[in-house]
């Protein structure tokens, strides 16, 4: 039988870590804790976590500078814990590669719900060396969603899981309005409990790597009061490829 998927708490507060040790191993996972951005590298590096759930506020290293370093070298989703009264801290946290965030205090059964629905939507790993499958390309945009490869005017792009997830969905859509509720609804599931800045700021991000001009982008374009559309170049369509 498989092992349980395992848990990275990060927290400096000992309760916070023991209480949601024991809520998570009663949901059948497995749990590893750290109680400061330092030690949290360290054991992210020796466990090798399904999910990382972190606190923005840590000693020795701050929670967005070891998301920062994390997303550098792993797509493993991240969830970013942070006081009510700090939403700006989980703003950054998503701009430098986080997956989601929580406010403290947080319903247990949300964030439950939300860890679930992280680890759902990351990719099995199959063989490698398999056929090159769900090829998209529209424009200067090549997605190899089998491989998880994001290529843009033939160089690659490296997306963290939640970016390349939305980007797949739009230039698969390219031409079509989504409104901003079947965007989150397809990316975050819908049971997201979360507002529409987490879109937001991932949209930006998108932004930021795939337009020439991010400031006014021909790529990703707003469709102000409904969502955002992916624009289709003339006489060019979204195609897959096996």
């Amino acid at each position: 039988m498989a092992d349980p998927p395992l848990i990275l708490v990060v927290d400096d507060e000992q309760s916070y870590r023991d209480a949601l040790s024991v809520a998570l191993q009663r949901e059948g996972f497995g749990v590893d804790t750290a109680a400061d951005g330092v030690e949290a590298l360290q054991r992210f590096d020796a466990s090798r976590p399904a999910l990382v759930l972190l606190d923005v506020m840590l000693p020795k290293m701050s929670g967005i500078d070891v998301c920062r370093e994390i997303r550098s070298r792993s797509r493993v989703p991240i969830i970013m814990v942070t006081a009510r009264s700090a939403e700006i801290d989980a703003v950054v946290g998503l701009e430098v590669g986080a997956d989601d965030y929580v406010s403290k205090p947080f319903r247990l059964r949300e964030l439950i719900a939300r860890v679930r629905a992280a680890l759902r939507r990351v990719p099995s790993v199959d063989d490698d060396d398999g056929p090159h499958a769900d090829l998209v390309e529209v424009g200067d945009v090549r997605i190899d969603a089998a491989r998880h490869e994001v290529y843009v005017r033939g160089t690659a792009v490296a997306l963290p899981l939640k970016e390349f997830e939305l980007l797949e969905l739009l230039v698969v859509n390219a031409g079509r309005v989504l409104t901003r509720d079947t965007l989150i609804d397809r990316i975050w599931g819908p049971n997201y409990f979360g507002d529409t800045k987490t879109l937001d700021v991932h949209i930006k991000r998108l932004r930021a790597k795939i337009e020439t001009d991010p400031g006014a982008p021909s790529h990703i374009v707003t469709v102000r009061g409904v969502g955002y559309r992916y624009e289709k170049p003339a006489n060019v369509s979204a195609s897959a490829a096996s």
